[in-house]
């Protein structure tokens, strides 16, 4: 008799979690990702795009000036500073 009970206490769980489910997902299983997989991808694109876009400007400079490297290497630690700023804005975002 208990074990009747313990059933369909956890078949009405269930049916409770999928209602619920169904609910948010309003029958689209392609749902929006949450807002945390776009800060993801935001600091993704930050610690690859600005250090490159970085570098490859200093390095046209230097080939354009015939300065050496220094350009190269002065842009991209710039870059890399204005990354970790960006990184540490996007970190303050509230994900939700």
């Amino acid at each position: 008799m208990a074990d009747d009970r313990q059933n369909d206490d956890l078949e009405s769980r269930i049916a409770k979690a999928r209602a619920v489910e169904e609910a948010r997902t309003a029958g689209n299983p392609a749902a929006k990702p949450a807002k945390g997989y776009g800060q993801g991808s935001r600091v993704l694109a930050e610690m690859i795009g600005v250090p490159a876009g970085g570098a490859l400007l200093g390095w046209v400079l230097d080939s354009w000036l015939g300065t050496g490297h220094w350009l190269l290497l002065v842009f991209l630690v710039l870059a890399i500073v204005a990354a970790g700023r960006n990184i540490y804005k996007i970190s303050k975002e509230r994900a939700e």
